[in-house]
Order: C-alpha cells, then sequence, then structure tokens
C-alpha cells in the first residue's frame, strides 16, 4: 500500500495547487481598477450578427431591444442567419427591419452555430464592400440592454478587439434549473471573467453577447470545428499570446432551460465541446506556455486541464480512498472525513458563493431559495454528465426551445423597483 499512498499524496497536491490558484485569482474581482484611456475615440461600425433556427418565439424581443440601442443608428445593422429554418423567423426578421442570410446545411454534423457563423462570416469578408468595424453575436433568445453598443465601442476604443459582454439570465426564477444557470453564471461573470481582466488575465468569449473586431479574423476567416465556438475562438487567441477583454456595463439577458432534460442535452453538448477543445488545443496552449512564458498563456492551459482532467484527477483520488478503506489500512471515520472534504467545497461552498455574489451584485436572492437549495443537485448532475461524456460522446446538435417572452423594457422595469427597494 505504500505506492498507493505516494498516489495519493500526488494527487492531493494537484488538486490542492490548482485551487488555491484560483481562489487567488478570483480575489482578483475584488480589486477596482482604474478605466483604460483610449487609444482612439470614434464611433465604430458594427453588424449585430444573429443565428436562429426556428426561433419565431423570441426573435422579434431581440430584434426590438437592438433596435433600441442608445447609438447612431446609421453605425449597426442587424442580421438574422435564418439557419435551416422551417417556420416565421425569416418573416419576422425582414418586417422588423434585420437583414436575412439564408443556410440550408443538410450535414447533421454541419448544422451547428459555430459552422452557421463560419459560412456567413466567411461570405461576407468576401465582399469588397464591407465596412463594418466590428460584429457582435447573439443568440435568438437573447435580449439586449440598451447601453450594449456605447460600452462595446467603449472597449473598441480602449483597443481590445475581442470582448464579452456580461451574460445575465432573464428567466432566473422560472425553476430551479433555471435558477442554477443563474447561480452558475454569477459565480463565472464575476470570479472567472473579471476577475481575470482585474489581473491582467485573459477571459473567454461565454457563448453569446461578444464583440469580435473584424481585422482579428479577416486573413484566417471565422474558423472553428467543436460544438463550443466560443471557448475554440478564445483558446485560440490565448495561444497567439492575445488577450480577450470584458465588458461588465454590456449586458445580455439569456434564456435558460427551466426542465432537465433539455438541459442535460445542453450541458452534455457544451462538455463534448470542452472535451473536443481539449483534444485539439492542449498541446498548442502547453507550447505556447512554455515559448511565452506568460501567466495568461499558463491560465489558458489550466482552464483546459480543469475540465474532463481534473475531474478525473478527483476521480482517482476518490477511488484510492475507496480502495485503502476496503483494505482496512483506512478508519471509518477518516474515510468519511476524506470524502467530505470534496463534497462539502463541491456541493455546498458554492451555495454560499452564490448567496454572495447575489448580495454584491443585487440580484434576487428571495426568489431563488429553491434554486438554492437544489444547486448541489444541479451541479452533480453536471458531473454526471462530465463522466458519460468520457466514454460516450454524441456530437449531433440538438435543439433547446425558447419561448420565454420577455421584453427588455420588461426586465429594465424589475431592476428599477430593485433599485428603489435597495434605497429605501
Amino acid at each position: 500500500m505504500q505506492y498507493l499512498y505516494y498516489i495519493q499524496q500526488a494527487l492531493i497536491w494537484i488538486i490542492s495547487i490548482y485551487w488555491v490558484y484560483q481562489l487567488v485569482i478570483s480575489l482578483c474581482s475584488f480589486i477596482k481598477i482604474k478605466d483604460k484611456p483610449k487609444v482612439i475615440d470614434k464611433n465604430h461600425k458594427f453588424l449585430m450578427i444573429i443565428p436562429a433556427h426556428n426561433e419565431e418565439n423570441v426573435i422579434g424581443n431581440l430584434i426590438e431591444s437592438i433596435k433600441s440601442q442608445n447609438y447612431p443608428k446609421d453605425l449597426y445593422d442587424i442580421c438574422v442567419i435564418a439557419d435551416n429554418c422551417s417556420d416565421d423567423t425569416e418573416k419576422i426578421a425582414k418586417k422588423l427591419g434585420a437583414k436575412v442570410f439564408k443556410r440550408k446545411e443538410d450535414d447533421p454534423s454541419k448544422q451547428t452555430k459555430g459552422y452557421a457563423l463560419k459560412v456567413f462570416l466567411n461570405n461576407l469578408l468576401k465582399d469588397p464592400k464591407m465596412d463594418y468595424d466590428a460584429f457582435c453575436v447573439f443568440d435568438a433568445d437573447n435580449i439586449v440592454d440598451k447601453n450594449f453598443l456605447s460600452a462595446m465601442n467603449k472597449h473598441l476604443c480602449q483597443g481590445e478587439d475581442v470582448v464579452q459582454g456580461y451574460r445575465d439570465i432573464k428567466n432566473p426564477t422560472d425553476s430551479w434549473i433555471s435558477a442554477g444557470y443563474a447561480i452558475f453564471y454569477w459565480t463565472m461573470n464575476r470570479f472567472y471573467h473579471l476577475a481575470r481582466y482585474n489581473a491582467g488575465l485573459s477571459p473567454l468569449i461565454n457563448g453569446t453577447g461578444f464583440m469580435v473586431k473584424f481585422d482579428c479574423i479577416r486573413k484566417s476567416g471565422w474558423d472553428t470545428i467543436t460544438l463550443t465556438e466560443d471557448i475554440e475562438f478564445s483558446l485560440k487567441r490565448i495561444i497567439q499570446g492575445k488577450k480577450l477583454g470584458w465588458a461588465t456595463d454590456a449586458i445580455v439577458y439569456d434564456e435558460q432551460p427551466i426542465k432537465f432534460k433539455p438541459s442535460w442535452s445542453q450541458r452534455t453538448r457544451w462538455t463534448i465541446g470542452h472535451m473536443q477543445c481539449l483534444d485539439e488545443y492542449t498541446g498548442d496552449l502547453a507550447k505556447a506556455t512554455v515559448q511565452n512564458k506568460t501567466l495568461m498563456n499558463f491560465d489558458g492551459l489550466l482552464y483546459i486541464v480543469g475540465t474532463a482532467p481534473m475531474f478525473v484527477v478527483t476521480m482517482l483520488l476518490l477511488l484510492s480512498n475507496a480502495v485503502v478503506y476496503l483494505s482496512k489500512q483506512m478508519s471509518t471515520a477518516e474515510f468519511i472525513m476524506n470524502i467530505l472534504k470534496y463534497i462539502i467545497p463541491t456541493f455546498f461552498v458554492p451555495i454560499f458563493t452564490g448567496i454572495m455574489i447575489m448580495i454584491m451584485d443585487k440580484k434576487p436572492i428571495k426568489k431563488m431559495w429553491k434554486g438554492l437549495l437544489m444547486y448541489p443537485i444541479f451541479l452533480g448532475s453536471w458531473l454526471v454528465i462530465n463522466f458519460k461524456c468520457l466514454f460516450k460522446r454524441d456530437v449531433t446538435w440538438e435543439k433547446i426551445e425558447h419561448g420565454r417572452d420577455v421584453k427588455i423594457n420588461e426586465l429594465k422595469e424589475d431592476d428599477d423597483s430593485k433599485k428603489k427597494v435597495t434605497k429605501k
């Protein structure tokens, strides 16, 4: 059993160092940094891109929220990628004044958001009359704060060419599932993206509500191959030694599933996409870390290593504890304590972290109590998904239905009400 003891100690050190590092970086979210100076002062021209597959129920609210931007109307256009649509998505988009790019794809493996963006953007780049400075990408179920473009323009003027906006949730209290997503994203917004931005590291593109300067893709085009095109694009930028930006004041509201089955399918797709990125880019991230010798490259490597590999390391450590216990080399009390060392930080500490973030960011704690109580189950189901995807990976894109009819003015009214209550 001596050799098993040494393996256990090595695994403990790996896990401990990894999480101490994450804790230290997350504390940088409390640092208040000065606004970056502008390197240019101009209003840039934007293209607002909406990949959509049969989204007639929600596409109208998104387009209306974009049309209401506090930004010169002649300096942005809206384009809907009608991706294999068989409903009235195209009709509604045109009626509301958006441009429409129709895409028909028979190959199921290419019926994805990433491929839709690839076809559209690479076609657009061939147009010699294309005069946009940057593009923003949204999911069809989103609604956008009126100051989104003004905030993104500021970051462009500050010299940042790829920027992720603040991804909020438009239906956090609909169910314990949507509440789980909300707590997860609020945590990521502050303790991952904001923390890294403050520390001079690189946040990541996070699915929707992000901005990219066209110069970034002018030579290579939009070239992603995984199910998580956002993470893939981010990692490719980090490998090149280029930081991504973060805009807390560029807010986009996202609709999340309220039932377990579509949530399971969505998170499975994300997990598979992360594993695809792990296969494709771990080597390049490691090489970049050695060659560039920057903490930013190392942090990017730790992000991808912290997915499936760290999950496997943790499982191996728990398994080794079970082997030692069954070999009667460990008492029952010691075994229980060792298991609790992982159960408590994994399933229960995030509840208190979520409460702390909701207090700091003025989120609706009282309405979220069911989500907080069920958050360990939400996280636990994600661990089961990770385990399943180690052995079975179905890369078929499965559509998540959206139907939450929420307009941007309704969310703003809720926010104003909360501010009034806070002032009282």
